[in-house]
């Protein structure tokens, strides 16, 4: 609870994550926020066009939040801020959160720049909230209204504030770890095992333990600051440990300079990309790392980041890894060593929200804009929770199917994976995968809630044009440019919409060789690889200045903030309708039209 100063004023005390004194104005919310996506990386404004806060600019101000949600890449997002003076002077979270967090972290750890982080119970929070738009303190773990000089702050857990934030270890070490701390292996393996322990000790994990691969995030360019970070690593001497594949990164490398990137951009990006290469990762650029050969198989422990990929290897896969952070992935990889606990155990697999989806009929009644729409409402609903899907048996969801719909959940949930009774691989039985401890919930979900879903997607206003369709978000697979052949064959599309299609250079390669590429370029579609949607801002390649239509639930959340351009969201065959026919999209389908909300 609450404690009250000298003069009266209440002193909200929490734990603090990242020692500091700060003062500034106070923005909250009590919405989670993904800094990627949904933060300017060169200007701090909150450009999320679905969250309370859009349009407040960050720089300078006390940011309170519960957490943060969606992306890996919101750990490199607030690391562009502190380093280019754009960022929040402290960040007061409602529960322990890793992905923003470790962006300080790092800042501390390499660049010897930090903000306090502090962590307060949910009855202090709320209350915190109510002093919105008030000049707010911080001081270690506490916060509050009164000046610094009235205010003796100290919490039994917390360390002198005097010194750097980096605590005695509370992980068990085994020797491998205490060698890199020593520094046996090199100044680069050193930094990240010294990033590793105060990310262990945040997540309360007890010990580190040996992983099989990395999957790394941290190659997408979102500035400076991202490319600063992975050179020094570089010149530190670092080399990957275990098999590292790496994400989309930010540019096409083979096709750049012919969609006219800016020289600078496209250097800067590949220059990050190659730091990751020189350090032994593979040039695999894709993220969809689930559709490679080296895919993990049920019950590895890997480290993935992309929270698509992390849900994907999770749910679908049945491997384990926890939600990792850009910046930390390639700690991990650099060691080999990752924190136990969280999604690499059992009992943290369980369920704590039961979803029963209702009303939607057979498979011949759905389309396949059902599962990024349902991952969508789902993701939104359980928040940090672990949900288990009931009622998606009977339509026998495909891996791609199931890939749309981690890929929306994962943008507006923080938790690591879903489970689907009867789908997923470890949900056979609903009664062995969900926690029976105090506060299960189950939740309907129908026609209604997920019409209410559909339009906060398409959120544009209903006539504007279409001028591109936007598919691979995630990264196309095999099976859906073969479905998107299908669909445009025989058939022209308008001159008007451009349609582009970014998947992996491994995809590419095999529909390339099965003639699907040929036949797709005929018919007037364009084919990207290395990078993603999510990664791409530059109008050379946007091209319009009307709306973008995607079958992504992902990129119809991010899309709008990071493009600028209003969207609209449908199934892949009501993009080649647009496509062909020309003029809007946001027409919900027919299994869902008898719902007006």
């Amino acid at each position: 609870m609450a404690h009250s100063d000298v003069t009266g004023g209440p002193v909200y005390r929490g734990h603090a994550y990242v020692h500091g004194k700060a003062s500034g104005t106070l923005i909250a919310s009590n919405q989670e926020l993904s800094f990627w996506g949904g933060v300017h990386s060169e200007t701090g404004e909150i450009i999320d066009q679905h969250h309370p806060l859009k349009g407040k600019h960050l720089k300078d101000k006390i940011l309170a939040i519960p957490g943060g949600r969606g992306s890996c890449s919101g750990s490199t997002v607030l690391l562009e801020l502190l380093l280019n003076h754009r960022g929040p002077r402290a960040i007061i979270f409602q529960r322990r959160e890793d992905i923003l967090t470790l962006g300080v972290v790092v800042a501390e750890e390499i660049f010897n720049k930090a903000i306090p982080v502090v962590v307060l119970d949910s009855a202090n929070f709320n209350a915190f909230l109510k002093m919105d738009g008030r000049t707010v303190h911080v001081h270690d773990g506490c916060v509050f209204s009164a000046e610094f000089s009235h205010i003796t702050c100290h919490h039994p857990s917390d360390h002198d504030s005097s010194q750097r934030t980096s605590r005695a270890p509370k992980v068990e070490l085994s020797a491998v770890d205490q060698a890199f701390l020593d520094g046996q292996h090199g100044r680069a393996a050193q930094a990240a095992m010294r990033i590793l322990m105060r990310m262990a000790d945040l997540l309360a994990a007890h010990e580190l333990m040996d992983i099989t691969q990395v999957h790394v995030d941290s190659c997408i360019y979102t500035g400076p600051a991202s490319l600063a970070f992975a050179e020094r690593l570089r010149d530190w001497g670092g080399k990957v440990r275990v098999p590292t594949s790496l994400n989309s990164i930010s540019v096409d490398q083979r096709r750049w300079r012919a969609q006219r990137i800016d020289a600078s951009y496209a250097g800067a990006a590949s220059r990050l990309s190659d730091a990751f290469t020189n350090m032994g990762a593979k040039p695999t650029f894709t993220c969809a790392p689930y559709q490679l050969s080296t895919a993990p198989k049920l019950g590895d422990q890997v480290a993935w980041a992309e929270s698509n990929a992390v849900v994907y290897a999770n749910s679908v896969l049945g491997a384990r890894t926890r939600k990792y952070p850009d910046l930390l992935d390639i700690a991990i990889a650099l060691t080999g060593r990752a924190p136990a606990g969280g999604p690499h155990t059992e009992t943290n697999r369980l369920a704590s929200l039961i979803v029963r989806v209702t009303d939607l009929g057979d498979a011949s009644d759905v389309d396949d804009s059902l599962y990024p729409l349902l991952g969508y409402h789902v993701g939104a609903l359980a928040a940090d929770h672990i949900p288990a899907v009931v009622g998606l048996q009977a339509l026998s969801p495909s891996k791609d199917d199931l890939k749309a719909f981690g890929a929306a959940f994962a943008t507006v949930s923080s938790a690591p994976m879903f489970h689907i009774v009867g789908v997923t691989p470890e949900a056979a039985d609903l009664n062995k995968i969900v926690s029976h401890a105090p506060g299960l919930r189950t939740v309907k979900v129908g026609k209604a809630e997920l019409a209410a879903s559909w339009n906060e997607l398409n959120s544009t206003s209903k006539g504007q044009p279409v001028g591109l369709i936007s598919l691979g978000n995630p990264h196309f697979s095999f099976a859906e440019v073969r479905k998107l052949a299908q669909l445009c064959r025989g058939r022209n599309k308008s001159d008007g919409v451009a349609m582009i299609v970014t998947c992996g250079r491994s995809v590419y390669h095999l529909t390339k060789q099965a003639g699907l590429v040929d036949e797709l370029e005929r018919f007037g579609c364009e084919f990207v690889t290395d990078t993603c949607w999510c990664m791409i801002t530059q109008d050379t390649i946007l091209r319009t200045t009307d709306a973008i239509m995607t079958n992504s639930g992902k990129y119809a959340h991010y899309g709008p903030g990071l493009t600028g351009r209003p969207f609209y969201f449908g199934s892949l065959a009501g993009c080649v309708d647009v496509a062909c026919q020309g003029g809007h999209g946001g027409v919900k389908p027919q299994w869902l039209a008898d719902r007006v909300i």
